[in-house]
Formats: structure tokens, sequence, C-alpha cells
């Protein structure tokens, strides 16, 4: 059996006028009439189309002709237990009062933060002294100054545990 033969066997089996195939397959109408007479060969992009819209075709027996047609009911019953299975809510498993905290004993603590060695070359106090300050800072304080002068607050959102909030604005 030739891939035409194929594909106007799965014409035959969809139920669908060959129009009907062509606008389920999203192809033009015009190729499968090609196609089915023999004229053209379908293309990958084709039969890609055609195996998305009928997944119970086998990949075996469209492409290559071997196999049977359809896959047998104990695969279908497997993939139908694998789409059912459903996926755990991975938020739902995080303890939002004790997140960032470990159980030691009857206590919990907050994980202490790790340290990081200090340059070989003095203390953290000598390594700043011996660092000059860009100029670009000082430009940065002045422009800070003088943002905090002409702020002004706008709008206050206070948020409750509950999932509520309230805004107010003076």
């Amino acid at each position: 059996m030739t891939l035409n033969e194929r594909i106007s066997k799965i014409i035959e089996y969809s139920q669908l006028s060959s129009s009907e195939f062509a606008d389920e397959v999203e192809v033009q109408r015009s190729s499968i009439s090609h196609i089915t007479s023999g004229r053209n060969k379908p293309s990958l992009d084709f039969l890609i189309k055609v195996k998305e819209k009928f997944p119970e075709i086998q990949w075996d027996w469209l492409i290559n002709g071997e196999g049977e047609m359809l896959m047998d009911h104990e695969n279908e019953k497997v993939s139908e237990e694998k789409k059912s299975i459903p996926l755990p809510d991975l938020f739902a498993m995080i303890d939002d009062d004790n997140f960032g905290k470990t159980e030691s004993e009857d206590r919990i603590e907050f994980q202490k933060p790790r340290d990081f060695p200090l340059p070989k070359s003095g203390t953290a106090q000598e390594v700043l002294s011996d660092s000059q300050p860009l100029e670009t800072n000082k430009i940065m304080e002045e422009s800070q100054h003088s943002d905090k002068q002409n702020n002004k607050i706008k709008r206050i959102v206070i948020f409750y545990e509950n999932g509520k909030f309230e805004s107010y604005e003076p």
C-alpha cells in the first residue's frame, strides 16, 4: 500500500469528506485531491498535521505501511492513564508560615546566613579605607537629597493575611 493510499484510508476512517478532512488537518483542499490521486506525495508537515489530529494512528503504519493502522487497545489504555494523572500543585506544598526556617528539636530557627571569608590583605575596614569613591557617588547623593524634598505620598496600601487589602490616598 502506497503512502497516498494510506492517506485515502485515513480519510475513509475519519468519515469526513475530502474537503472536511482538509479543513480538519488545516491544509488546502487541493492538496488532498493531489495526494489521493497520486499526483503529489504528502510532505512531512502534512503527515505531522494528520498525526496530531488522529493520534490513534501509528507512525510506523503511516510512514512505512508496517503494522496496524490503529494502536491496539492496551496502548490506548496506558496513554489514557498517563493523561489522567494530575500534576501536583507545587505552591500548595510550601508551608508559607515556616518558609526559610529549619526545625531544631522542639523549636524552629531561622537559617543563618553563610559567612564569607574576608580578603587576605587586612580587614574589611582597611580594604574600604583604601578605596576611593567615584565622582558619580556625589552626584547620586545630591539627586537623592533633592528627590526627598519633592517626594509626597501618593497612596498607602495595606495587605492583610487573608489576602484582602485596603488602599488609602491622602
